[in-house]
């Protein structure tokens, strides 16, 4: 019975004596009026940008991808790189069997040397032609004008009688004999000049054709050795060598290092943070890229989802393939505001209490803040740029409107 009643005695001292101490504490009694330098930390007030958003993760990649289709149907005769292989821009990555275009070349410039050479014949049959046609004109035009003179000689004499009026009349049947003569010398000959034209240009398209047919297969030859477009990485290879590859069918898939997009993945909880259109940093080397999210993929995969992000500067020099780089997704930006560091005192959209250091005196000064971002926190009213805010060390004080600082 003695113990029992020592016990509540003890405890009813102590729930005395807590009762004492917290009301000393709130009433300030056994708090000191001044703070020590060095005891609190502080803030200076700034103005910059604010960032507000969730952190992410992502892998650069091609932005494009290169299919390479078989040039024509032929058999894979060397391959000399594998896939997952890096390739320069122009080197071969695979070589097409070159035997049969290239017999059809050989054959095509042995015929196109035939014609040429027929060309050549057609063109000196075509100038002895019209030799021979100028010759028979002209002896035509000049029995023609033989016969003139002659009736003017008769028709002199005919005036003297010393010619009969017959005779007159067989000259003149003998020159309207001639002219009809030399109009149809002068017909088909016009019309054996153009059939020498027409055979010349029938040649010279049959010329065209095959040299147009010789160019297609000297470039399909050069085809035939398969060589990157642009350097980048080789995804897969369709077939061995050996196998034959089909005309236009996919020959080989590689990536285009020319340009990069980035793939994003952030945990499901965030899902709803994530929109088409949404701002992204990407964060390289002490550097920023600005971006913005584009497909998203919808299925959740080991609780995170994905999503593209297309950057403004696609090529830019630091982006290497299969990269791993920290992201952030925006939810908020504010540019050259009012900001203080961010500490977990400061609660957005919040009038509070801070402490201000204002010579060697801190004054307790009420604020209103605006966004909290990952890092800073917007200030709306109540200080100015440059202001030194007492964040860590005054939780004692918070009681009181003035302190004094002692250095």
């Amino acid at each position: 019975m003695g113990n029992k009643k020592n016990i509540s005695i003890i405890l009813l001292t102590v729930l005395v004596v807590a009762g004492l101490a917290a009301i000393a504490y709130i009433s300030g009694i056994f708090i000191p009026d001044e703070l020590q330098t060095g005891n609190f930390k502080t803030e200076t007030v700034e103005r910059g940008n604010i960032i507000s958003g969730v952190k992410a993760t992502g892998v650069v990649e091609s932005e494009n991808e290169v299919l390479i289709l078989s040039p024509a149907s032929s058999l894979i005769k060397k391959i000399y790189k594998e896939p997952g292989s890096w390739i320069k821009k122009g080197e071969i990555i695979l070589r097409l069997d070159v035997e049969k275009t290239s017999a059809e070349i050989e054959k095509i410039s042995d015929q196109l040397e035939m014609k040429r050479n027929s060309l050549e014949k057609t063109r000196l049959a075509a100038q002895s032609t019209r030799l021979d046609l100028d010759y028979n004109e002209e002896v035509k035009k000049l029995r023609i004008t033989s016969l003139k003179s002659k009736l003017a000689d008769q028709e002199q004499l005919l005036e003297v009688g010393g010619i009969s009026p017959a005779r007159i009349e067989q000259t003149k049947q003998e020159i309207t004999l001639a002219e009809k003569d030399m109009k149809t010398l002068s017909e088909k000959n016009s019309i054996k000049l153009k059939q020498l034209i027409a055979d010349e240009k029938g040649l010279l398209l049959q010329i065209r054709i095959q040299e147009k047919t010789l160019v297609e297969n000297q470039e399909l030859y050069e085809k035939l050795n398969i060589k990157a477009p642009s350097s980048g990485i080789i995804l897969a290879i369709s077939g061995s060598e050996g196998q034959r590859a089909e005309k236009d069918k996919m020959l080989v898939r590689m990536s285009d290092l020319t340009s990069f997009k980035i793939i994003g993945s952030i945990d499901e909880q965030y899902a709803k943070k994530i929109k088409t259109g949404n701002r992204v940093i990407v964060y390289i080397d002490n550097e920023e890229l600005v971006g913005r999210i584009g497909i998203i993929t919808p299925v959740v995969e080991n609780k995170k989802i994905q999503f593209n992000i297309h950057l403004k500067e696609k090529s830019h020099p630091k982006l290497i393939a299969n990269q791993n780089l920290e992201i952030q997704v925006i939810s908020n930006k504010k540019d050259s505001v009012l900001r203080i560091k961010k500490y977990p005192m400061f609660e957005s959209g919040q009038k509070q209490y801070v402490f201000v250091v204002k010579d060697n005196v801190a004054v307790k000064t009420e604020i209103l803040l605006g966004i909290v971002g990952n890092d800073s926190c917007e200030i709306i009213s109540g200080l100015k740029e440059g202001a030194e805010v007492i964040v860590d060390g005054i939780s004692m004080h918070r009681n009181m409107d003035e302190i004094k600082i002692r250095k």
